[in-house]
């Protein structure tokens, strides 16, 4: 496993306490019984998160535990309110959604450069004692006590956003592709699960235009049980505009494996058959002309309605007609 990827973590987070207000009286030289003048305490530090583009992993908050905001500061005397706590920004990568520990509820997912979401709440500050002077109580020797800061422990998860999501089972030339249409070096082999964690590239296409495009580790039948790799990248697929299917040329039954990684697909989320896919037979160098006939005539027949695209990543066939065609299912 890339210890460099953490795309799960748990932390607890406690928002600061409001700083109490002041009771104090006014006392000065020529001014014996000035009456209350006790300010306002300042408010408790909100958590908050904030999307980061430049971040593609939870790994820097991998060995954070807790969150903790500063409280206020007390009022002080000459209706002086207290500073408010220093707030806690946590930046997070795009894609990070955000759930209660406890019951499981999504409290907020996070898509944009720069967007923020307070997650904790600090506590009001307490009113001092100048606001409960009254005609019949003129010197009032009270002060709110600030409100109690937030607690609460969350989930963040991080789904990967990309534009294009390659989906395969292992070994079916996803890393290969990536690594040819863009400036991505994932680890490639010749045995499954090479790819234990989503990789990203950008893709240049023409006239200085690009695309992103994740590699996601392999399927498996059973993933959406949690078998293999399981729940683990099914979730980075969610995050994808357009499903690129993989599947190698020598494969023996083309049709079955891509309706088996639709099965899977459907029983972890039947929204995920709502995107656009593309079933690319990858590896097509392994395959002479006529073969290569014969096998688009046969998934013409057998996926009629399914858009197809003929691959070889070691030779760089057919990729710039990939390229195309990809740009045009997301710009439809």
């Amino acid at each position: 496993m890339n210890a460099n990827f953490i795309d799960y973590i748990k932390v607890y987070c406690r928002s600061g306490k409001g700083g109490a207000g002041s009771a104090h009286l006014r006392r000065e030289k020529f001014v014996p019984k000035g009456g209350p003048d006790g300010g306002d305490g300042g408010r408790g530090g909100h958590i908050i998160l904030k999307g980061n583009s430049h971040l593609w992993t939870l790994l820097h908050l991998r060995y954070t535990r807790h969150l903790n905001a500063e409280p206020g500061e007390r009022g002080g005397k000459q209706r002086s309110s207290g500073a408010a706590g220093n707030d806690v920004y946590v930046e997070v990568p795009l894609g990070t959604v955000v759930r209660d520990a406890e019951s499981g509820e999504m409290l907020t997912e996070i898509t944009k450069d720069g967007q923020t979401h307070i997650l904790l709440e600090g506590g009001r500050g307490g009113r001092g004692n100048v606001h409960f002077k009254s005609s019949t109580r003129q010197t009032p020797r009270y002060a709110q006590p600030g409100e109690p800061g937030k607690e609460l422990g969350v989930i963040m998860e991080l789904k990967v956003l990309a534009d294009v999501g390659l989906v395969g089972f292992p070994n079916a030339g996803k890393s290969t592709l990536l690594s040819v249409v863009t400036a991505a070096k994932p680890a490639i082999a010749d045995y499954p699960f090479t790819t234990l964690v989503p990789n990203l590239g950008i893709v240049a296409y023409r006239d200085q235009r690009s695309f992103v495009m994740a590699d996601i580790p392999g399927i498996i039948e059973g993933a959406h049980e949690g078998k293999g790799l399981g729940h683990r990248f099914l979730r980075h697929i969610e995050r994808n505009a357009l499903l690129l299917f993989m599947v190698a040329a020598d494969k023996p039954d083309i049709g079955e494996e891509y309706n088996i990684l639709l099965n899977e697909l459907r029983a972890y989320n039947p929204e995920l058959l709502d995107k656009q896919r593309l079933l690319t037979v990858s590896k097509c160098d392994l395959l002479d002309d006529l073969a290569l006939d014969e096998l688009t005539k046969q998934l013409d027949k057998q996926l009629p309605e399914v858009d197809k695209a003929f691959i070889s990543a070691h030779t760089q066939k057919g990729l710039d007609a990939l390229k195309d065609k990809l740009w045009q299912m997301m710009n439809i």
